[in-house]
C-alpha cells in the first residue's frame, strides 16, 4: 500500500491555525545523561514561533543552556481517526532580558487566563524576576491530521 502521508500533511497555514488553537506543547530537550527530558508547557506563538516561559533553575533550562537543541509536540484526538499533530525540530533561544520574559508571562497569562487584572500582572512581574523565556527557533516542521482520511485508513 503506497504511504498516505502527504494526504495528512498539513499546510502552513494549517499547521499555525492548530499551534493558535491548543493548548499543551511537550518539549523534549537532552537531560544530562543522554536521556531526553520531557515536560508540558503552556505556550504562545510570538511572531511565528513557540514561546514558554519557566523558572530560570529549571532542568530545562539547564538542559538549553549544555545544548540548545530541543523537539516539542503539540497533539490532539481521542481516537486514532481524530489524530492531529505538530511535531517542531530545533533550537532553544533562552530569553534573558526583563522585558521580554515579562512580555512572554503576559501573553502566556492572557492566552490561558484572559486579559490580566492589575493584581495579575503584579504577581506575572514577580514570577518573571525568577524565570526565563524559550523561544524555538524551528528548523523542520512535521504535522499529521488523520481527519483528512475521512475515517478511512
Amino acid at each position: 500500500m503506497p504511504s498516505r502521508r502527504s494526504t495528512i500533511t498539513m499546510t502552513a497555514d494549517e499547521v499555525t491555525t492548530f499551534l493558535q488553537e491548543q493548548k499543551v506543547l511537550n518539549v523534549a530537550t537532552n537531560g544530562p545523561t543522554g536521556h531526553p527530558h520531557v515536560v508540558a508547557m503552556w505556550y504562545v506563538l510570538i511572531e511565528g514561533r513557540p514561546a514558554f516561559w519557566t523558572f530560570g533553575k529549571s532542568q530545562k533550562v539547564m538542559n538549553l543552556r549544555r545544548d540548545p537543541k530541543m523537539t516539542a509536540l503539540v497533539e490532539s484526538g481521542e481516537s486514532y481517526d481524530q489524530l492531529r499533530g505538530v511535531e517542531l525540530v530545533g533550537t532553544g533561544q533562552l530569553i534573558e532580558d526583563d522585558e521580554s520574559i515579562l512580555d512572554i508571562g503576559v501573553r502566556v497569562s492572557t492566552k490561558y487566563q484572559g486579559e490580566p487584572s492589575d493584581a495579575a500582572r503584579s504577581f506575572i512581574s514577580q514570577q518573571a524576576q525568577k524565570r526565563i523565556g524559550v523561544i524555538i527557533d524551528v528548523e523542520r516542521v512535521v504535522s499529521w491530521d488523520h481527519t483528512k482520511l475521512g475515517g478511512a485508513y
